[in-house]
């Protein structure tokens, strides 16, 4: 057994080359990076980290800074479970969502690659080692990007080695959004796998006439259509939209996961681990949508979450964002014509460059 004697935060904010824009988040022109390292009795550490698109990272860095070590430290660092519980129990009342959920998920990031590192076993393989080769795709913020840009951006991601491709629609004039939709189908050729992300903008009546303008196209799904919070409403889109529908990168929990698959709002649930509750809670959400004969997808966080759909049998495509990170990070994730590669170093293999870090600290 090897106490938790040391949990360490870190806040920054990772400046962007150039704004980034969606339908719904307005211009981004910076990423908040929140850090956990979590050090045992035996001096071994691990790391979690979890993201925001330019605000609230200060309330999850008090968390992780005034909340959680008089819950966690001096406890089984091997228990991560109990450990899990007794955060979301202590912090409940008063953070049941948002914020409080992003620090968990860093936390317990963190605490299974301080486990992993222990057994010195790479975190694919400890969490069931289905195959460490995963699909991926490049996932652009591009909404507003001239049509030529576009295409300039997607022969970038395909000289990268990408072999799927996603794209933002979400226009103010749909006919806008079918005009670049169709140009990259054009572009990209027939059976090429191209997703669209709509960033919540429409109602459900919106998303369906949307999503059957987009049918000629073939698109491998379409992307929160709707906002998270309209379960009904993306239901009657995966019934009568007649393309499959992504959905799951603002759902914080298990049981919101267990609310849209029963419904049938989703065709493929699409966690992210920095802010479903951390590894824990994804493996949760990746089970049940395989009980229910679902494929799991994954938003942000790929050098991690190549680990997640390396080790289930129903992981699907893999979302590669950058999100600046890359430039702070000693190995990028690797892509090789199609494919995210699972590293093979122990825990989930991401070293940081604090030093770095230190420069942009918020």
């Amino acid at each position: 057994m090897a106490n938790i004697t040391e949990i360490e935060p870190g806040f920054y904010r990772l400046p962007l080359p150039t704004a980034l824009t969606d339908s719904m988040h307005g211009e981004m022109l910076a990423f908040e990076l929140n850090t956990v390292r979590v050090r045992d009795a035996d001096g071994q550490q691990g790391v979690g980290y979890t993201f925001t698109c330019g605000r609230n990272g200060a309330a999850i860095d008090a968390v992780l800074r005034r909340d959680f070590p008089e819950v966690a430290l001096g406890q089984d660092a091997d228990r991560i479970e109990f450990l899990w519980n007794r955060l979301w129990w202590a912090s409940h009342y008063g953070g049941r969502g948002g914020p409080t959920v992003l620090a968990l998920s860093a936390l317990d990031m963190a605490l299974w690659d301080l486990k992993a590192r222990r057994l010195r076993e790479p975190l694919w393989k400890l969490l069931g080692g289905h195959a460490p080769r995963v699909r991926c795709y490049a996932g652009g913020i591009d909404l507003q990007l001239p049509l030529d840009a576009l295409l300039r951006q997607t022969d970038a991601n395909l000289e990268r080695g990408f072999r799927a491709i996603k794209m933002k629609v979400g226009r103010e004039l749909l006919a806008e959004d079918v005009e670049r939709v169709a140009a990259m189908r054009k572009h990209l050729g027939a059976g090429f796998p191209l997703m669209a992300d709509a960033n919540m903008k429409w109602t459900a009546d919106q998303a369906i006439r949307a999503a059957r303008a987009f049918q000629p196209y073939d698109l491998t799904w379409l992307e929160e259509p709707v906002i998270p919070d309209d379960v009904a409403g993306q239901a009657r889109v995966v019934r009568e939209a007649g393309i499959p529908i992504a959905s799951g990168e603002n759902l914080r929990t298990l049981w919101e996961f267990k609310q849209l698959i029963a419904e049938g709002g989703v065709t493929f649930p699409e966690p992210d681990v920095t802010n479903c509750g951390g590894i824990t809670s994804f493996l949760k959400i990746a089970h049940l949508a395989e009980a229910f004969n679902l494929p799991v997808t994954s938003h942000g966080a790929h050098d991690v979450t190549v680990h997640l759909l390396a080790a289930v049998p129903n992981g699907t495509f893999l979302e590669a964002h950058g999100f600046g990170l890359d430039a702070y990070v000693a190995e990028p994730l690797r892509i090789e014509e199609g494919f995210a590669l699972a590293p093979d170093r122990p825990g989930h293999g991401i070293e940081l460059d604090w030093q770095r870090l230190e420069r942009i600290r918020a």
